[in-house]
């Protein structure tokens, strides 16, 4: 048995409604991705800590999984006489039937820090024993150390990370940066990600690397905590407004940590954290960027 996979464009005014109408036309699902996704003009949906999101992207990909027997022509049609979106542009793909566990596994090889730091998914044998490996299953929650922005976060704690020192990772995501600075030496260590999913998958992780002192927590349930370091591997758009939040939470002497930022936006992003922070010049990968200071 295959599947069809129909993707819609849509804006942000008739994505939701799409999405919806496409599950009561019989979809086996129905998801809105960011057009612009892995583009320069890619949008961040987000809201300041305890702030609801401010809305849908401005340009959207309604994707919904059909059966193999589904009339994909028909469900345009129904689809158009039941929300009154017509000429939609739309495209649709075969999905062959595979097992999707190992498909998904043979995506995930372990992955070389430094010789001495190692991310190594759970079904793979480590490299290096001798090596400090972070044990990983990628999960539902962003972070397995393949993306540069999490590499060069990840090179930074272990070059730079001091035994004792606090530590917050925002935007936590599986946990990959919190248990490797709780592994490599931190002391007190805080994880926060607005998504409940990443909860689970931190707390699963950390449990599974001797790291289940890291506390993982929602926005609206953070503690009080000015850490030694700040590490925020997210997107450039919500780095910037997060920049006075981030700051508060950074003790004087502290650094800041950040990535998700393209080189492009390096420098924008750097002055958001130049009226708290000594900025030093940006490292880059892949024309990705980290981003680094120190708290005045």
């Amino acid at each position: 048995m295959g599947w069809q996979s129909l993707k819609i464009q849509a804006g942000e005014e008739t994505a939701e409604i799409l999405s919806d109408a496409l599950m009561d036309l019989g979809a086996l699902s129905s998801s809105i991705e960011d057009a612009d996704a892995q583009t320069e003009d890619e949008q961040p949906i987000f809201g300041e800590p305890g702030e609801p999101p401010p809305g849908m992207w401005q340009h959207n990909v309604v994707s919904a999984l059909f059966d193999d027997t589904a009339d994909i022509a028909a469900v345009m049609q129904a689809l158009a006489d039941s929300t009154g979106q017509r000429n939609l542009h739309y495209t649709v793909e075969v999905v062959e039937e595979q097992d999707w566990v190992r498909a998904t596994q043979s995506q995930f090889d372990p992955i070389r820090i430094r010789d001495d730091l190692w991310i190594v998914p759970s079904w793979h044998v480590a490299p290096n024993p001798n090596a400090l490996n972070i044990v990983l299953d990628p999960g539902l929650a962003f972070g397995t150390g393949s993306h540069p922005t999490t590499h060069l976060c990840l090179a930074w704690l272990a070059d730079e990370i001091k035994a004792g020192e606090s530590l917050l990772d925002y935007g936590c995501g599986s946990g990959i940066l919190a248990i490797a600075g709780k592994r490599l030496g931190a002391g007190k260590v805080l994880g926060v990600d607005i998504d409940p999913q990443a909860m689970v998958a931190s707390r699963y992780n950390a449990d599974n690397n001797m790291a289940s002192e890291v506390e993982f927590v929602l926005p609206n349930d953070m503690p009080v905590f000015e850490a030694d370091v700040v590490v925020a591997n997210i997107l450039s758009s919500p780095l910037k407004l997060l920049a006075p939040a981030l700051a508060s939470h950074c003790r004087q002497g502290g650094r800041i940590v950040m990535s998700g930022v393209l080189a492009e936006q390096a420098e924008e992003v750097a002055n958001c954290y130049a009226p708290w922070f000594d900025m030093n010049p940006p490292r880059f990968m892949e024309n990705w960027s980290l981003l680094t200071g120190t708290k005045r």
